[in-house]
């Protein structure tokens, strides 16, 4: 993100030339995720400029418990979890976040299929270097990035007393959207109403990534603002790329489903 407002720091989301991108980032994976278990990787012949909203899912009728982020309808989260190749624990937790901007902002236009990719960008859904996501929302071991330290990342000094990153001399990015404490200070939420704002539950960490979004651009429902959106979190071209390439293909992988927006 913007260094104009404490940043979320991001994973940077291909290698080109054979050296990893440069943006003053934490962790870098590659793009394909390795193992058996790996998620599905998101792949084109060539990457689409934006990627539009998918179409919102149903609130689950018989969601009781309370929390910031609503809960989506569990037949599309099975549905479309197994099509796009994004855990069922993730993906709920994506479409909860965009269902509850969308009825605080509905002009904001904000998909799940855009959050979903960039979790998918930023730490294979949670799921980097073997983490996983617990029913809670917790992801555990907790994914914390390299140190900030001027050397191939951005130049970031500590802010929490490594309170939150465990580095008490320089920042690095944490949680599956991979937010830095600075910045998690800012926009921290309890979207799991567990009584922690914690970034490294997928609940809290994408709704605070939803917020930020529409803050940073009046709506992501068309391509510039969207563009500008997805800059405002990494504006590093490949990274653009990276994301619209996944968003287009999750909502595209929803629709073969027959219940996208179901």
């Amino acid at each position: 993100m913007s260094l104009r407002r404490t940043h979320v720091a991001l994973i940077a989301a291909a290698v080109l030339a054979a050296a990893a991108i440069v943006v003053g980032v934490g962790l870098a994976p590659r793009l394909a995720g390795s193992g058996p278990d790996a998620p599905a990787q998101p792949a084109a012949d060539f990457a689409p400029r934006w990627a539009a909203p998918a179409p919102l899912p149903a609130e689950d009728p018989d969601r009781d418990r309370p929390g910031t982020s609503t809960r989506p309808d569990p037949a599309w989260v099975s549905a479309v979890a197994g099509a796009a190749g994004i855990p069922e624990r993730a993906l709920a937790a994506y479409a909860g976040a965009a269902l509850a901007k969308h009825a605080e902002r509905p002009d904001c236009a904000l998909g799940w299929n855009t959050l979903a990719a960039i979790g998918w960008v930023e730490s294979r859904h949670g799921s980097h270097g073997g983490s996983s996501i617990a029913a809670d929302g917790t992801v555990s071991p907790p994914i914390v990035g390299v140190a900030l330290d001027g050397g191939s990342t951005a130049l970031i000094a500590d802010s929490d007393g490594g309170t939150l990153d465990g580095d008490a001399e320089f920042d690095r990015a944490i949680g599956p959207m991979q937010f830095i404490p600075q910045s998690w200070r800012n926009w921290a939420v309890d979207a799991s109403a567990d009584g922690v704002a914690d970034p490294h539950n997928i609940d809290d960490a994408a709704l605070a990534a939803a917020n930020y979004l529409c803050r940073a651009t009046p709506t992501l429902g068309d391509e510039q603002s969207w563009r500008t959106g997805i800059a405002a979190y990494n504006g590093d071209p490949a990274y653009l790329d990276a994301v619209a390439t996944a968003a287009a293909q999750y909502s595209a992988a929803a629709e073969r489903t027959g219940r996208n927006g179901d």
